[in-house]
């Protein structure tokens, strides 16, 4: 097995650091053995022993052992690197004979160098790598690991370092026998507000002893919660605006197609199965003709799954749903029929099983907002991707020509077909605008969702509460039910539970309407009531 490349870099990140920390004594042949043979007991006491001394080859040498890149024969050791036979002490190249045994190491003996290794990382010259080390020992404290984080804090110049530092000495202190330094222990990490410490504290609080450290640790239990009773609830709020925005844009469509033509689109949501897997046979193609770029595969799968959920629709409109105009019963049923047949020839072409849409590395990860608060790069994306459609759309409507014939066919077709608009064309295209808009909305969704056949069957009846909710044809009353519905259903999930809460949305849509039938904001024009 070969010295893994990452793990030699992660070693030689780890040395400069040490030898920008300070002097260090060099690790010796006798401690390698020591840490490569022997019963387990031994071979952690040497460990503990070479953590202590801080020695910069130690990193290195350590990383082998977790690789299984370690051998040994009599009183010698070496570590490989791409099959290279290196001195443990300084990397220098070795003769090795053949007879050399490979060094094995049991579960509990790789836990310990991978908490060594994580220890290590607190003198990395990358902050941010100090930071993850400094969590890891708050998470996991080790006594043994103390020396290491005095020196870390004897050289750290960065404040937000030092703090975590002190809450991992105060980890290792909470379980200390001096009962005040428990205590001390505990009023310090009353200041992290982490469910790490938190789970620490508990830990430490159900078989504490000493009444009075254990009245310190429930008062630091107290502020921890109240804490992250914050961040639970702020993640309830924006997980509510992440859903809103899927369901305002796949509402929009809709609000489009259902306010100009009175259509009750059941095929809306495989409209956005189409541009779902239009965003997968772009990736696809990224990946085998354009694998430098495939970070940007979803800027041009946004066009892509525009024009091909349009195109569907543009299709539909013309062949099927424009002789079926002024029939509202028919037109339901026809589209319902439509919409199996979109997903019976999505699974003829690409099967039955969901396909797998990866997101670009740009949108990997999330914003640490607190301590029990991370906000995901591909939702935010979405939430500003919603926004923005509702923006391009609200200028189309408003401020083009194209927008001004939606405008006068929505609130008086007649009166717009004596005023010289073509209205089958503008019925084409205002139903062809909503289903690439659809198409957007699965783009969209492959971020955060599986891709399969039955995507859209999930969000066509919340799309249609909104827009109904929201009043028929009305882009603002569209953003006001979606952002309600999203943040309502959510806060309704986390009391009652998912199908409860459906259920509860469902019944105060139906109220509302009965008290409100044109919805939040009704349709202006002398039409509106006819």
């Amino acid at each position: 097995m070969f010295f893994s490349l990452q793990g030699f870099r992660l070693g030689l990140v780890v040395l400069c650091g040490l030898f920008l920390s300070f002097g260090a004594q060099a690790l010796s042949m006798e401690q390698a053995r020591g840490l490569s043979t022997g019963d387990t007991d031994a071979r952690v006491n040497v460990l503990q022993q070479v953590l202590q001394q801080a020695d910069p080859a130690t990193a290195v040498f350590l990383q082998a052992l977790a690789d299984d890149n370690v051998k040994v024969l009599g009183d010698k050791v070496w570590m490989l690197r791409e099959g290279q036979p290196l001195s443990p002490l300084d990397a220098s190249p070795q003769a090795m004979p053949d007879d050399a045994l490979d060094v094995v190491s049991n579960n509990r003996m790789r836990g310990e160098v991978d908490a060594a290794l994580a220890a290590l990382k607190l003198l990395s010259p990358d902050k941010s790598v100090r930071m993850q080390a400094a969590q890891a020992l708050i998470k996991e404290p080790d006594a043994a690991k103390a020396p290491l984080i005095e020196k870390a804090l004897a050289v750290e110049k960065d404040a937000e370092v030092a703090k975590a530092l002190r809450w991992a000495q105060a980890a290792m202190d909470i379980s200390h026998p001096d009962a005040a330094t428990r205590a001390r222990a505990a009023h310090d990490l009353a200041q992290a507000k982490t469910p790490q410490v938190q789970l620490l504290l508990n830990q430490q609080w159900s078989q504490e002893s000493d009444a009075a450290v254990k009245a310190q640790i429930a008062s630091a239990l107290r502020d921890i919660q109240a804490a992250l009773a914050w961040g639970e609830r702020w993640g309830v709020v924006f997980t509510g605006v992440s859903l809103g925005s899927i369901l305002l844009l796949v509402a929009l469509g809709l609000a489009i197609t259902y306010g100009l033509m009175g259509v009750i689109n059941m095929a809306h949501g495989e409209l956005m199965m189409v541009g779902a897997y239009a965003t997968f046979v772009v990736q696809g193609l990224f990946r085998q003709y354009l694998p430098n770029l495939f970070d940007a595969y979803l800027i041009a799968a946004l066009p892509v799954s525009f024009f091909s959920a349009a195109l569907v629709g543009a299709a539909l409109e013309r062949g099927i749903l424009r002789h079926l105009y002024g029939r509202p019963l028919e037109t339901l049923l026809a589209t319902w029929g439509i919409s199996l047949m979109l997903m019976q020839a999505v699974r003829s072409i690409f099967g039955a099983q969901n396909v797998a849409v990866e997101n670009p590395s740009w949108m990997s990860g999330g914003v640490q907002v607190l301590a029990n608060l991370v906000l995901p790069w591909n939702r935010l994306f979405i939430v500003l991707f919603a926004w923005l459609v509702l923006v391009a759309m609200a200028l189309l409507i408003s401020q083009t020509r194209l927008g001004l014939f939606v405008r006068g066919v929505t609130q008086n077709r007649a009166m717009a077909s004596c005023m010289g608009v073509n209205t089958a064309r503008v019925d084409t295209t205002a139903f062809a605008l909503g289903s690439g808009i659809a198409g957007l909305a699965g783009c969209a969704l492959s971020q955060v969702g599986n891709v399969g056949p039955d995507l859209g069957q999930g969000y066509i009846v919340d799309a249609f509460m909104v827009v109904v909710l929201g009043g028929v044809g009305q882009l603002a009353g569209t953003v006001y039910a979606a952002l309600g519905l999203g943040v309502l259903n959510k806060f309704l999930e986390g009391w009652a539970g998912a199908v409860l809460a459906k259920i509860a949305v469902l019944v105060f849509i139906i109220v509302f309407i009965q008290k409100r039938p044109q919805g939040l904001f009704a349709m202006k024009g002398r039409s509106a009531e006819a």
